[in-house]
């Protein structure tokens, strides 16, 4: 910490170890079907820590002409006569439902009251924020604000991955107004929500989809296990609930489990979904079914795309070639590109959102798992650091658990408090 003026403390810096959170496999069941899309929405590795090894297995187990050195902008279209794939679905519910995907009678209610949801946030933040109050219990407990429990604070804060630049504001903040005073741990919660609440209220921006010529496209992008196609499937949801017509584009194209999981989707929300045989070129499906929803005067297309490590070169080469490939048809076009990011990740989560910024052009974030994850703070740090716009957070698999993103309510369940503290001047 640099020396400030009227005997404000000196900060040393702190370097931490990171912890995982774990991941929970998902639930055997009968249907082969909705056994094989659960993969992408629990997020398969079996044990903590393994998601980015058994991701980069994933990738590599591809076809080896998967991603050609040189990927061309042509866009192969359908033989001769013939049409692309265009999965009509219908609206009604099966009678058998497939466990991976929640009924549509899960859906909330419209009246549904604000602390529902937050009762639930606050809960799937539970870990974090235990992990928090148990520190600020114990360091300031009878004790004055001193040069010490400082340096402690901005351990517990990193530690919860809030990163360095808001630990330090915050310790900051307290020494200017409390130091060498004695001071309870919930006056510290009150000025850690609020710093929170500070960092976070510029980049909350519900994603909001505005009328246009064409069919507004959302592009979405991540790892393997994130939750992309379970994320597009409760959008769809949400935008059908809004009055607007809808269609999804199968764009994992090599991940059998996961066409069959927006298939499952699109049954559950009346949308048509677009596929092509296993293996095809993920760019071409998705400059056909830009195609359709023209020809249809489709409002939302949601194109799903095949989970990658940020660091695999020739995936992130195809993810570039499929943003050219949609704006041939529109040069607006991706009009989102969302990276969906998994909250039990930690630290790698910042290195996804630089790596995939560059590449795929991101524009706003989603954040699920946030409920099983000690790491919760990675979005403070996400945040602070890049200003993205985040549109939602998840905090279970229901369909109802994919919500608009609150600065305030995310910083109370954070800390553990009771209420939404009010939004900072």
């Amino acid at each position: 910490m640099s020396d400030t003026e009227g005997g404000k403390p000196a900060k040393s810096g702190s370097l931490f170890s990171r912890l995982f959170s774990r991941e929970e496999k998902p639930a055997k069941t009968d249907n082969a079907r909705a056994e094989e899309a659960t993969v992408e929405d629990r997020g398969e590795p079996k044990h903590p820590g393994d998601s980015a090894s058994q991701s980069a297995e994933a990738a590599e187990d591809r076809s080896p002409n998967a991603v050609p050195d040189s990927v061309p902008d042509e866009v192969p279209g359908p033989a001769p006569g013939q049409a692309p794939n265009l999965t009509l679905v219908d609206a009604s519910i099966p009678d058998a439902v497939p466990d991976a995907v929640p009924a549509a009678d899960t859906a909330p209610a419209a009246d549904e009251a604000p602390s529902g949801w937050f009762a639930r946030l606050r809960s799937g933040l539970s870990r974090t924020s235990s992990q928090l109050s148990d520190g600020l219990t114990g360091i300031f407990t009878r004790r004055k604000l001193d040069d010490e429990t400082l340096e402690e604070l901005e351990d517990i804060l990193i530690q919860a991955d809030l990163g360095v630049a808001v630990a330090s504001r915050i310790t900051e903040a307290l020494a200017a107004d409390r130091y060498d005073k004695e001071i309870s741990p919930q006056e510290v919660r009150e000025v850690l929500a609020a710093e929170v609440s500070r960092t976070l209220t510029p980049v909350a921006h519900p994603l909001e989809v505005t009328e246009r010529d064409g069919p507004t496209v959302i592009l979405m992008v991540g790892v393997n296990g994130t939750g992309k196609t379970t994320t597009i499937g409760k959008l769809a949801h949400r935008f059908r609930a809004e009055g607007k017509s809808v269609m999804l584009a199968a764009g994992d194209t090599f991940r059998a489990a996961a066409v069959e999981q927006l298939k499952v989707w699109g049954e559950r929300t009346g949308a048509p979904v677009i596929t092509r045989e296993a293996g095809a070129d993920a760019a071409g499906l998705a400059y056909d079914a830009i195609s359709d929803a023209k020809a249809t005067d489709t409002d939302v297309l949601l194109i799903d795309t095949a989970g990658r490590l940020q660091n695999k070169e020739g995936l992130m080469s195809e993810l570039e070639k499929i943003r050219r490939v949609i704006a041939k048809h529109d040069g607006d076009a991706p009009h989102h590109v969302i990276l969906v990011l998994d909250g039990t990740t930690g630290q790698n989560a910042l290195s996804q959102v630089e790596l995939f910024g560059k590449t795929a052009g991101v524009t706003g974030l989603v954040m699920t798992k946030l409920d099983g994850t000690a790491r919760g703070g990675i979005l403070v740090a996400i945040a602070e650091k890049f200003a993205l716009p985040i549109h939602a957070v998840g905090v279970g698999e229901a369909i109802d658990d994919l919500r608009p993103f609150s600065p305030d309510e995310f910083a109370a369940a954070l800390v553990a408090q009771d209420t939404a503290p009010p939004t900072p001047s």
